[in-house]
Parts: structure tokens; C-alpha cells; sequence
């Protein structure tokens, strides 16, 4: 095999592309019939961050050292970090491939920035703070990109949390249709053995537009101007593929993957404010109205657990010895952690109905537990509920989410297509056009080192689906420069991140 084409799209859910719209998407349907394909299992938690880094290196969150885009540095209660690229230690796809020889291009993969040294290029991702940063590499590049977008490169769309549904389709589109010229210029303009591009437009479009297109969610509006607002999208991202497929150079393989789903988001649970009527969480005086939870609000000499909202929920334990005024002894830590996660499971909605919720101990899901992990990782209604982490709502169930408007969460569910050459599918005992089952997120770069016929390093979760290569214990050993660790983002660019973060809904 001479080349892959990886085409990520960030949220693309199984069932629109494998079942409902199928009929719909003759390019992507192209590939599952010449192909395998199946749905591909993300990991503990289905966001962006980890997830394609979990993808791209075969190992899982707690290897990785970081739980999602917000961290804490420290057990210090103030010191949290975004997690980009140059806290990521660990061995990637493309620096295997490197040490083969072969050559990469990447294009908006999430957490490739900063952007490291590469033999090919990056294109950062929507972690990049503004376009006046150095979002690519080489860093001349970055001057190109609007000219071969025809128009202003669009890294991600801004101000996310709006009523305005006609300028935010808009705004998808632009950034669709411009990240697709850059793809194809760099595909046809530099040489590579590896290239991969993630888009992340579907994502968006799930949650600002789900409610319009989903008969079962609260808000459908079946008359509504957006109704097939999603799949007109899906159906124009197809479209852009085949563009891709038709300029290939026969016997190029190719891979399509999303890093989750996407579900209707019934609610959103305030786990703050539950934990301030379980008497778990103290603040330092009483609230006028809902705000967001700070450290500074909070009365650590009488909490024992906070947490953190998104589309899933961090929740933390005041440990005495380990934070600063911490107040649950080592001894009491796991009985105290076992019946708060009783008791965050039997939470049901407003009628006290079960609703389904999952809590994960770190070290339950994960090999390892590398920096500082939540004490426990809650999927509210199986991730049918977001988690809200304002206080002063008054109320544990809201239908209003804390960061603006969003009609869909996180499923644990992405796509994975894999079209390649025939007699490698045949001699793994696949046949075109097969479904799949039982595929995991760290699967994918180890069937990608098999496609060019290299060895699974021995370190990563998963094994090829092609069943061709043995692992290797010591293979092809990397090492990161470290300059390019840590760098984090200044005071500015984080204020900045912080803001994008929030408006869709990852924090």
C-alpha cells in the first residue's frame, strides 16, 4: 500500500450514516460496500479531547494523563490547565509513521495544537486561540491558507450559543466548504504517504440543530425552516468526499471515522447544587440567583465534593492531605466514593424515575491513572442528561443549558469505515461490504500501521482489524523534544479557549 487518506468527522453518528441517510450518501455508502465498516466504540468520557488522541494513539485517558479539555494541574483548588498538544506525552500515529520514513500531512486533528515538528505538515485545530497564533506547521504556511480557502480560513465557528440558526448554518458551511479546499490543495499539491483531516461541522450542527430533525426530543418543532438542516449537511459533506475519492490515486486507502455519536439531551443535571442539598458542598454565603461555581465561593473547611459540568461530570473529592483544606480522611476516601456513587446513580429525574446514570472510578476504566484524575466520572442518564456545574439554580434538573442553546450530547457510539485493497480484507477473513462488530477507538491506529504493514507497538490497547502484523515490544521508540512540552497558553489565550470551550458546552 502506498497511501491513506483518513477522514475524520468529528460526532458522525452510526445510525444517520449507517442506517437512516445511507441511501442518501452514495460516497460514503461507496465505501462501505467495497469496504468494512462498523460502529466504533469511543472512550471513558466520548469528547473530542480525549477521544482522537486516544484514536490516534491507541491508549486510553488515564495513559494519556488527561480527562477531558480543563485538568487540574494541581490539588491546589484554582490550578486547572487546557489540555493541548504539548501536554501530550505519548508516541502518535504519525510518529510512527515518521520513524518508518513515511510522510503526514494533518488538517484540524483535534490537539495538534501547538503544532509539534513533523515530516509533512500541521494545520491546528480548533484548540488554536486566534489566527494571529502559530497554528501550523511549517509556521509559513499559516499565510496560505486564506488564499486557498478563497476566503478566510475558518479554524472553528465562533460565538457557537445562538438563536441566530441562520447565520450559524451559515457559518458551518463556510467553514466546511473552506477546510475541504484547503484538504484538496495539500492533496494534490505535496507529497505524502499519510494524510488526515478532521471536520468538525457535524458536531455542530448536532447541537444547534438536533431538536429540528429528532420527533422523540422535548423541543421538535416538526414544521420547522431547519428540519433537514442535518441532513442537507450530511448530505453536502458527502458530496465534498466524493470530490476527494475522485482525485485518489487508485489503490489509496481509505479510512472514515467519527471519535463518538451524537443523542437528543433530555436536560441537564445541576451536580453542584445536588451536592449542596446532599450537604457535600458548602459555600461561603447564600446565592441571589445561578452563577458559576469558583473556588473562592466555596467553604472548603465543610465540603467534602465538587464538580465540574459538561457533557459529561468530573466530581472531586476535598481529601484532607491531598488538598489544601481537605476534609475526608484517607481512611474514610473509598467507603465515602462508594456511596456517593450510589447515590449519583440512584438519582432519577424530577418524578424520581431511574434515569440510567453510569460513575466510573478512574482506575477501574482506565491501565493507568496519570496526573490528576476526578475521583469519579458521572455519564448523567447515560449521557441523555448534560451536567450543569452552576450553582444557586435552586433546582437539580434544569431544561435550560448553562452555556446556551444545545440539543444533543455525546453518544458512546462514532463510525469506522475502512476501505482498502480486497485481498487484504479477504485474508483476514473479511469480505466487502461487511458490518462489523465490536470495534474500539484504539483499534484505529493499529489497523493503520497494518495497512502500511508495520507492527503494533506494543504499549497501545488495541489490535488491527487486518490481523497482518504482530506487536513489537520495543518498536520504532520516540521520544518528545522537550521544548515542545508544557507550553500551555498565556493568560489571554486562555481566557480565549476558555470562552470557545464553554460555548460548546465542554466545560
Amino acid at each position: 500500500m502506498n497511501k491513506l487518506l483518513f477522514i475524520g468527522l468529528d460526532c458522525a453518528t452510526p445510525q444517520l450514516v449507517f442506517d437512516a441517510w445511507r441511501d442518501e450518501l452514495p460516497h460514503l455508502d461507496f465505501l462501505m460496500k467495497h469496504g468494512v465498516h462498523g460502529e466504533l466504540q469511543s472512550c471513558i468520557p466520548p469528547i473530542t479531547v480525549p477521544a482522537w488522541t486516544a484514536m490516534m494513539s491507541s491508549k486510553d485517558p488515564g495513559e494519556l494523563g488527561f480527562y477531558g479539555f480543563r485538568n487540574r494541574k494541581s490539588h491546589r483548588y484554582e490550578e486547572l490547565y487546557f489540555a493541548n498538544a504539548s501536554y501530550n506525552n505519548e508516541t502518535m500515529l504519525w510518529n510512527y509513521l515518521e520513524k518508518a520514513g513515511k510522510r503526514s500531512v494533518l488538517i484540524g486533528v483535534p490537539q495538534t495544537y501547538p503544532p509539534r515538528q513533523l515530516n509533512g505538515i500541521v494545520v491546528g485545530c480548533f484548540l488554536t486561540p486566534d489566527k494571529s497564533a502559530d497554528y501550523t506547521y511549517p509556521a509559513g504556511i499559516k499565510e496560505d491558507l486564506d488564499a486557498i480557502a478563497d476566503g478566510d480560513y475558518i479554524i472553528d465557528v465562533k460565538d457557537f450559543r445562538t438563536d441566530n440558526k441562520d447565520w450559524l448554518l451559515d457559518q458551518i458551511y463556510r467553514m466546511t466548504e473552506r477546510r475541504f479546499k484547503v484538504v484538496r490543495h495539500y492533496l494534490h499539491s505535496e507529497a505524502w504517504d499519510f494524510f488526515m483531516f478532521v471536520e468538525m461541522g457535524i458536531d455542530r450542527m448536532h447541537h444547534a440543530f438536533w431538536r429540528y430533525q429528532d420527533a422523540g426530543h422535548r423541543l421538535y418543532e416538526p414544521d420547522s425552516p431547519y428540519s433537514n438542516a442535518i441532513r442537507s449537511y450530511y448530505r453536502y459533506v458527502d458530496r465534498q468526499i466524493g470530490n476527494l475519492l475522485d482525485g485518489l490515486e487508485p489503490g489509496t486507502t481509505v479510512v472514515v471515522a467519527s471519535d463518538h455519536g451524537a443523542k437528543k439531551m433530555v436536560g441537564a443535571i445541576c451536580v453542584n447544587e445536588w451536592l449542596m442539598q446532599k450537604g457535600y458542598l458548602r459555600l461561603n454565603k447564600p446565592l441571589d440567583g445561578p452563577v458559576k461555581l469558583t473556588p473562592d465561593m466555596i467553604d472548603w473547611k465543610k465540603t467534602r465534593a465538587w464538580g465540574e459540568g459538561g457533557y459529561y461530570s468530573r466530581v472531586f473529592f476535598n481529601v484532607k492531605g491531598r488538598e489544601p483544606e481537605g476534609v475526608v480522611s484517607a481512611e474514610e476516601y473509598e467507603a465515602f466514593r462508594n456511596r456517593l456513587k450510589e447515590e449519583i446513580e440512584s438519582l432519577g429525574d424530577e418524578q424520581g424515575r431511574p434515569i440510567g446514570t453510569r460513575v466510573f472510578k478512574p482506575e477501574d476504566v482506565y491501565r493507568t491513572v496519570r496526573n490528576i484524575a476526578p475521583d469519579l466520572i458521572v455519564y448523567f442518564g447515560d449521557l441523555d442528561w448534560r451536567a450543569a456545574g452552576k450553582v444557586g439554580t435552586g433546582r437539580i434538573h434544569v431544561y435550560e443549558n448553562d452555556t446556551g442553546p444545545d440539543d444533543s450530547n455525546h453518544a458512546e457510539k462514532g463510525i469506522f469505515i475502512l476501505k482498502t485493497d480486497p485481498s487484504r480484507l479477504t485474508k483476514a477473513g473479511l469480505s466487502e461490504g461487511q458490518r462489523l462488530d465490536g470495534l474500539s477507538l484504539y483499534d484505529v491506529a493499529p489497523t493503520i500501521l497494518d495497512c502500511f504493514r508495520l507492527p503494533t507497538p506494543s504499549g497501545m490497547i488495541g489490535k488491527s482489524i487486518l490481523n497482518g502484523v504482530s506487536r513489537s515490544a520495543d518498536y520504532l521508540a520516540w521520544s518528545i523534544d522537550p521544548s515542545e512540552t508544557e507550553k500551555g497558553y498565556s493568560l489571554e489565550d486562555e481566557e480565549k479557549i476558555k470562552k470557545h470551550l464553554e460555548e460548546l458546552g465542554y466545560i
